[in-house]
């Protein structure tokens, strides 16, 4: 019989699936666990990319991270939705082919609109390739260099659309940062080791991923989060069925890891009245089209002002949004500006700026912290 769930309970296995709180039979120990729990993090802005994996590795700071990085526990590149996210090394190409060719069908389209041909996208991905032989790494402004210097334009959007091409191609990927400066590396020799899989595995193995770190979730929610068709969506959470558990949330039938399912729906649980700082591109809204469980729509346009796709960071209180902040790293301090987008009384405030405490000590710095109202 399918259980059906009220929102509150929908909302508490949610933040328990998305690791922001203990998760009953899942112990990540460090970056390739969190990023492999997922399938694929969004990480569009590396900073909030690094302190979306910060978050869920207490006590890890971003030096911490940023060396795992290094070691090539995750890598970054553009799988899905023509956005870049942290993914598995070795499951790179696979998801390329299932989801990132999805992202190829408006190349041709977005080429004509910025002046470039199919043979200009062509010939950077040669110039790229063999600019990248060899295992080293090229700057952003490098790979941009070898591009001018073979003929081909990279002013205006051009540039960004030809990296961008190649990496979804699967001739390169996005390394680890040199500095300040954003790197490109060949994926065939920063990630060698490559996991096979046919279409049906690659849509289960997703199905259960995406499942098992965001539910209970909708086929709905996967086909958005993932850029597949809606029928290969229900094929992937179909194919996925052993390991998944199926709920009922607001008479809507929804999918959450059987794991998961199986130890916390057996007893009652009790409302856990927790408070986060979670960066603005993260899984906790990026992972959903429909986010009303966590956002009230009266926040919406606090937390995406002008609905442009840059999200605002969160403050998160019992799994909802209670406010926004920003930060300024300086030298010696991280200064924090608070919004807060619901009535928090004195004691809400300390909670919140010791959840900011943790962001600060990822930082390795001391945190200031200033109220918009």
């Amino acid at each position: 019989m399918t259980r059906e769930l009220t929102a509150s309970e929908a909302l508490d296995l949610r933040m328990t699936s998305l690791l922001l709180r203990a998760h009953p039979s899942a112990r990540p120990g460090g970056v390739a666990d969190v990023v492999e729990w997922f399938g694929a993090m969004q990480a569009q802005d590396l900073a909030s990319g690094l302190w979306s994996l910060g978050a869920r590795l207490p006590g890890r700071t971003i030096v911490d991270v940023q060396a795992a990085l290094e070691r090539r526990e995750a890598l970054r590149t553009w799988p899905m939705r023509g956005t870049v996210h942290l993914i598995p090394p070795a499951d790179t190409r696979w998801m390329l082919e299932l989801t990132g060719v999805r992202s190829l069908a408006g190349a041709a389209t977005r080429r004509v609109q910025l002046g470039l041909t199919d043979a200009d996208a062509d010939r950077a991905v040669d110039v790229l390739g063999a600019a990248l032989v060899g295992g080293g790494r090229l700057t952003r402004a490098q790979c941009l260099e070898a591009l001018r210097a073979a003929g081909v334009a990279t002013d205006g959007q051009r540039g960004y659309h030809l990296l961008w091409f190649a990496s979804v191609r699967g001739v390169t990927c996005v390394a680890p940062n040199i500095g300040t400066e954003q790197t490109f590396a060949l994926l065939d020799e920063w990630a060698p080791e490559q996991r096979h899989l046919d279409r049906d595995e690659a849509l289960a193995l997703l199905a259960h991923r995406y499942a098992r770190g965001h539910g209970p979730v909708t086929a709905r929610e996967f086909a958005g989060w993932s850029g597949l068709t809606l029928t290969d969506a229900r094929r992937g959470l179909a194919a996925a069925a052993d390991v998944l558990h199926t709920v009922r949330v607001d008479d809507e039938p929804m999918h959450v890891d059987a794991a998961l399912a199986d130890i916390a729906l057996a007893d009652a649980r009790t409302p856990l009245d927790d408070v986060l700082a979670l960066p603005g591109f993260d899984e906790y809204l990026l992972g959903y089209r429909d986010r009303t469980l966590m956002l009230d729509p009266a926040h919406q346009a606090a937390v995406v002002p002008g609905n442009n796709g840059i999200f605002q960071a969160t403050v998160v209180r019992a799994g909802r949004v209670v406010g926004v902040w920003k930060r300024k790293v300086g030298r010696s301090a991280v200064t924090v500006t608070i919004q807060p987008l619901t009535t928090l009384d004195a004691a809400a405030r300390a909670r919140v700026e010791q959840a900011l405490g943790r962001y600060a000590d990822f930082l390795g710095l001391p945190g200031r912290y200033d109220w918009l109202a």
